[in-house]
């Protein structure tokens, strides 16, 4: 299993970002993803997950409304459109992904099995 990042960036406030996560060695379609994030001296937390393809999404409080996770099954990825960004966006952001068996927001509360290097999201003028 492997994920790859990217996409990451310095932004001004108010501005746009696309995260994408390229997954290789499984099917996503069997799989629950999330993006989760971790800025210096926090405790990591869940963005966005999806449980399944069908299923539902689950976004942080401090995001949603801004950002919006998609997954393409086809080309195996996984992207995170984020808008109206903030400096309290600014963190290293991880694509995670899971086998489906749970909620959305369960795996974004309690995090998942396999993780992929981070990139990192500045938002500052």
């Amino acid at each position: 299993v492997q994920l790859q990042a990217s996409g990451g960036g310095l932004v001004q406030p108010g501005g746009s970002l696309r995260l994408s996560c390229a997954a290789s060695g499984f099917t996503l379609d069997d799989h629950a993803i999330g993006w989760f994030r971790q800025a210096p001296g926090k405790e990591r937390e869940g963005v966005s997950c999806t449980s399944s393809s069908r299923g539902s999404s689950y976004y942080a409080n401090s995001v949603k409304g801004r950002f919006t996770i998609s997954r393409d099954n086809a080309k195996n990825t996984v992207d995170l459109q984020m808008h109206s960004l903030k400096p309290e966006d600014t963190a290293v952001y991880y694509c995670a992904t899971s086998k489906i068996g749970y909620s959305a927001s369960y795996y974004c509360n309690y995090g998942m099995d396999y993780w992929g290097k981070g990139t990192q999201v500045t938002v500052s003028s």
